[in-house]
Formats: C-alpha cells, sequence, structure tokens
C-alpha cells in the first residue's frame, strides 16, 4: 500500500537535507587554509565581456562571464543533481535604466565522484554563462558600471570547499539612439559558446 506524503513528511525531508548541508558546510570549513587547499576564490578564475560598444539606448546586449576553473575541481552546475548541492548562480545588480532578460547556463557534464552513489552534474575547465541586458529610452548616457555576483562552490573528488560569492563589474559606454556599435569578442557570444 502506497503512503501518501503528508505536509509533515516534506518538512522533515526538508529539514534532513538542510542538516545534511549544513554539516557538510562544517566538514568544508575544517579545510579551509588546510595545506594544499586552495581558498574557494581562487579556485575559479572569472572574466567578464560585453557584446557590443557602444551600447545605444533603447538596445539589448549582452554579457558574457567565463569561467575558468582550477585543475581538479569542479562546481556543481545551475541545475544541480541533488536538492542539497548549492547550484553555479550568476546575478545582476543592475542599476536604474537596465533590465535583465534571460540567462544562459551550460547544461553540465556528468561525473562520478569518490563521495556520490551516482554522478553528478558539473562544471569543469572552463565554462560560459551569458545573459541578456536590455538598456531603456533613459538609461544614463556615458560610462555605466553593471555589478555581478557569481556564487559557487568548488569541489575536487575528495573535499569540498565552502560556498562563496565573486563580485564581478563591467563597464559599458552609454550612447545616443542610433548610435554605430561594434561587435565584441564575437567568438563568445556564439551560440556554442556556453560549453
Amino acid at each position: 500500500m502506497k503512503m501518501r506524503r503528508t505536509r509533515g513528511m516534506q518538512t522533515g525531508r526538508s529539514v534532513a537535507l538542510a542538516l545534511l548541508a549544513c554539516g557538510a558546510a562544517l566538514i568544508c570549513a575544517q579545510f579551509t587554509g588546510a595545506q594544499g587547499v586552495p581558498a574557494a576564490s581562487e579556485v575559479a578564475s572569472p572574466k567578464i565581456y560585453v557584446s557590443v560598444a557602444p551600447v545605444p539606448r533603447s538596445s539589448t546586449f549582452e554579457v558574457a562571464v567565463v569561467v575558468g576553473i582550477m585543475p581538479g575541481f569542479h562546481m556543481n552546475a545551475h541545475k544541480p543533481s541533488e536538492e542539497y548541492l548549492i547550484p553555479t548562480v550568476l546575478t545582476a545588480k543592475l542599476p536604474m535604466g537596465f533590465r535583465e532578460g534571460e540567462t544562459i547556463y551550460p547544461a553540465g557534464i556528468e561525473k562520478k565522484l569518490s563521495f556520490a552513489d551516482k554522478p553528478l552534474l558539473v562544471y569543469t575547465n572552463q565554462f560560459t554563462i551569458r545573459t541578456k541586458i536590455s538598456a531603456a529610452a533613459n538609461a544614463p548616457l556615458g560610462k555605466v558600471k553593471l555589478p555581478f555576483t557569481l556564487q559557487y562552490q568548488a569541489c575536487n573528488d575528495s573535499v569540498c570547499l565552502p560556498p562563496v560569492r565573486i563580485p564581478l563589474t563591467t563597464t559599458i559606454d552609454i550612447a545616443s539612439v542610433g548610435t554605430k556599435t561594434q561587435q565584441i569578442s564575437p567568438e563568445i557570444f556564439s551560440h556554442s559558446s556556453t560549453r
């Protein structure tokens, strides 16, 4: 006979996952600063790119973050295999006059790790996140800074480092409507560049 999942059972499962995550974080903290283990912020080498310059008012452009990962480490995919795993997320904190559109993440690859019973979806080596941004008709002219935050948790085959949030900033040049633009780094913004 099938048991009906009650709200209490769901809550209990959520608490168990939260406790598991907290326990993992405590274990991670013990390894921080250990000999031969890098700081979590050192595992990723993110670089930020803009698709066009200048950016006219009333136009849409793209921002790409190309993330290099230290050899031997990986990060959880944006849509991780398990609920308790911390996803990789790019967050924009845009000033007035700008609106974030679709953000495209790579799917991740399956990797079998010693501490997991089944392969997990992760990022290795290098990956690219792309997000579309619209500049409004009243966006401020001239140089404008666009801040982002990259959240991730890095692991190798035996240890996970504490999750971190890395601040990123790019500066764009906003021009009048109709200003001619130049495509920048087209190889990064091609449809196949997220892998």
